[in-house]
């Protein structure tokens, strides 16, 4: 059985050696009890002995015993155990009592020292004490024995309490440990708990201040880790970013030559030739854009969010002056119903991540198709929606199509696989979610964000995106 967890395990190794404490407590503490209890049992026979040796006479070399019937049913009777007794003179004669007592198994001289032994008298466990006793200038023999009924009772009784009593402890003991151990694991379980609740682009180093000693070099080490990994996206991010400017340029030199050289009348073969690297050079300069946003938004990139009050209101108005005239070239309807939706955030990058919707719907959407651009405030959150009526996204890809440099196969447009990725990077951000749903009647396609709204940050100056 495979044990889960510190407490576990140490409650598994703790279990052995509490119970070997456990048993050795408690025979510790029996022996020790049952010590007491019989040298008190022991006492009373020995003291009935020496009682009897009072009821001994030896005048002229006759040894008798004055012994009533009433004290010879004391001798016998007890509340538990029965009780045995011989009286013998010097020459083994029985004055009185029980023939058959077993004698001790060494038989001793001295005189008025009781000895003490155990034997089976009538098939039943017995403690004796023989008591050799003088007789005139011979020597006597007073034995008096009993059963052992009530040492037994005792000995079963002092087991079951001590077993309790220890078996207590060492449930207390485990509940300490259980409870000790839980107390010093809070740390470890405060640490786990930052490190999962912290978004991928929070990188900061983890404060050691409150640690014990033993979590101190596994943080330290991950923040070094973090520093690693910050280190090594700040210089993809740089390169991707450098990378991105030095194509803008020669690729926008090389688009107008080519819209240049279309313009002049060339021979048809030729013209298809420039159409289809003129439609290569558009494909780059929508990749080096698409790179361009993604290396703004790129979690652990180290770019600290510009959060400021905007209204979505705002950052759509502006969009829809650049995004109309696509729409109606392609005799695309696309239509607006807006209400305030304040946020905190980067204008620039919520505008970047409507452009990538809009932009998505009216490349996919075939002519004569319908976008609708929605945002508006529902309970705490603010949302922003764009729908169509096109073919749509099927539910079993729409969580690969927000994977970088994706698309779905067949697709057409010049679109490059990073659109959604860059809406995606952009929401989590903001700390807010994004989803794909299907559209209205189950036709086309609904894409949906949601950020918190700007609540907290309503003394924030209200920023209106650049036009």
């Amino acid at each position: 059985m495979k044990i889960a967890g510190i407490r576990g395990k140490l409650l598994l190794w703790l279990m052995g050696p509490l119970l070997v404490l456990l048993a050795l407590g408690t025979w510790s503490d029996m022996r020790f009890r049952r010590e007491a209890t019989t040298r008190a049992y022991d006492q009373s026979i020995i003291d009935a002995a020496f009682a009897l040796q009072t009821r001994i006479r030896t005048r002229r070399g006759f040894t008798t015993i004055d012994l009533p019937s009433a004290a010879d049913e004391v001798m016998r009777t007890g509340q538990l155990d029965e009780g045995f007794y011989l009286v013998a003179d010097a020459y083994g004669e029985i004055l009185a009592g029980d023939p058959e007592l077993p004698p001790p198994p060494v038989p001793s001289d001295a005189v008025g020292v009781p000895q003490l032994y155990d034997g089976i008298f009538r098939e039943v466990p017995v403690r004796i004490v023989d008591l050799p006793i003088r007789c005139g200038d011979l020597t006597c023999s007073v034995r008096v024995a009993e059963t052992t009924r009530k040492r037994r009772n005792l000995t079963l009784r002092l087991l079951s309490e001590n077993l309790g009593v220890e078996l207590l402890l060492a449930l207390a003991a485990l509940a300490v440990v259980w409870v000790g151990v839980g107390r010093g694991l809070a740390p470890l379980a405060r640490l786990s708990t930052a490190i999962r609740e912290r978004s991928p682009n929070d990188l900061r180093p983890i404060g050691t201040g409150d640690l014990p000693n033993e979590l101190q070099p596994i943080v330290t080490n991950l923040n070094v880790l973090f520093d690693r990994v910050t280190e090594a996206n700040l210089h993809q991010r740089r390169f991707t970013s450098n990378a991105a400017h030095q194509l803008r340029t020669p690729l926008a030199v090389l688009r107008t030559h080519l819209e240049l050289a279309m313009v002049h009348g060339v021979p048809p073969s030729t013209r298809d030739q420039l159409t289809q690297a003129h439609l290569a050079v558009v494909r780059a300069s929508h990749l080096v854009g698409q790179l361009l946003a993604l290396a703004r938004v790129d979690p652990g990139g180290g770019r600290d969010l510009n959060a400021t009050r905007i209204d979505v209101v705002d950052v759509v108005e502006v969009l829809a002056d650049e995004v109309v005239h696509r729409a109606l070239e392609r005799n695309i309807d696309l239509g607006f119903e807006l209400a305030p939706a304040p946020i905190a955030g980067d204008a620039l990058l919520v505008r970047e991540s409507l452009s990538n919707l809009v932009a998505n719907a009216i490349e996919y959407i075939p002519a004569g198709g319908r976008i609708t651009v929605r945002c508006g405030q529902e309970g705490d959150r603010a949302f922003v929606e764009v729908e169509d009526d096109g073919p749509g996204i099927p539910p079993a890809e729409r969580g690969r199509v927000m994977e970088r440099f994706y698309r779905m196969p067949d697709s057409p447009g010049i679109g490059s696989g990073l659109g959604l990725a860059i809406v995606r990077e952009i929401v989590q951000v903001h700390g807010g979610t994004f989803a794909i749903h299907d559209g209205a009647e189950g036709r086309g396609c609904r894409v949906r964000m949601e950020f918190p709204l700007a609540a907290a940050a309503a003394r924030a100056p209200e920023v209106r995106p650049p036009g």
